[in-house]
């Protein structure tokens, strides 16, 4: 997929989703949820104050079927959770209600979304520069993540890139350098994960690392530095050592290289959008976008 306009031609033409939004009292996201349904790519729950939520379909001009009234941050996660739970919904979105609200309710063991799987943020990001879309992880959710937990912020990745058309996305764990130093753990890490993945334990991808930024994006860089293999130069995931290099990078494909980035947390029985109030009415778009793809792909497994 060279960019997200490929993404939206191909929604178009399949089956409408239907995204819950959490906390629709929030205008900025109903608006990129409107647009979606105007594409037809989606269809609308509107979970929160009725009464706001109306006059914030008045505001825009768009009209909904379904509204479920809830009055307090709490009662708008459960129900909004226990909506898709029963089967009534396919995407989980964020409005206005704290994260940590609605994911407290993403993780109840009765009526939950839980798989047992490690959730993680996954930025997938389309800039003028790069020759298709690539994914950055994890960037929103875990802190400083162990190996065993990048072994799944690795599958969880792959599970979204698969969704948009990537059969074996190749992965690149990023560090400083492209060498194994016993006193940088994260390309230790990058050499454990690399091995694993020959060794088949980390299935339907590539991995090669540790790699630096340069070499994992760049043909050139790799070649100067001597570096072969599948990855270098043409990654399609990269994997960041820790929230804080996921967060700048993703955020320097907006605010640095102009170009356009959504993203889902992953790991749960459906794609949950989180998207921020800073973000760009395209940014928020593109991330409905990818929740709608990622849904229709686990259908079809």
């Amino acid at each position: 997929m060279k960019d997200f306009n490929q993404l939206f031609d191909k929604l178009k033409q399949a089956k409408t989703q239907k995204v819950v939004l959490a906390g629709a009292e929030d205008l900025e996201a109903m608006k990129a949820l409107a647009e979606s349904c105007e594409m037809g790519i989606t269809e609308a729950v509107l979970v929160g104050d009725s009464k706001k939520i109306e006059e914030n379909l008045k505001t825009i001009g768009f009209a909904t079927s379904e509204i479920i009234h809830t009055s307090t941050p709490e009662e708008t996660a459960k129900k909004s959770v226990q909506y898709i739970s029963a089967g009534n919904g396919t995407v989980l979105m964020k409005g206005l209600i704290k994260t940590a609200t609605l994911l407290s309710s993403v993780l109840n063991k009765e009526w939950g979304l839980r798989t047992g799987n490690l959730l993680s943020h996954v930025a997938v990001a389309s800039t003028a520069s790069l020759k298709k879309v690539i994914a950055i992880t994890d960037g929103g959710m875990n802190l400083r993540p162990t190996l065993e937990e990048k072994i799944q912020i690795v599958e969880n990745a792959v599970s979204l890139m698969r969704s948009l058309g990537i059969d074996r996305p190749k992965v690149a764990p990023i560090a400083a350098v492209e060498v194994v130093n016993p006193k940088m753990p994260e390309t230790m890490d990058g050499a454990i994960l690399s091995k694993m993945n020959q060794r088949n334990q980390i299935k339907n991808c590539v991995i090669e690392g540790p790699l630096g930024l340069d070499n994992a994006l760049s043909t050139l860089a790799a070649k100067i530095k001597g570096i072969d293999g599948e990855v270098a130069g043409d990654a399609d995931i990269l994997l960041v050592p820790d929230i804080h290099s996921g967060n700048f990078l993703g955020k320097s494909v907006e605010y640095i290289g102009g170009g356009t980035i959504g993203g889902l947390i992953m790991g749960a029985k459906v794609p949950i959008i989180i998207v921020s109030r800073a973000d760009k009415a395209q940014a928020k778009l593109t991330s409905i976008a990818l929740g709608v793809m990622n849904s229709l792909s686990n259908k079809e497994r």
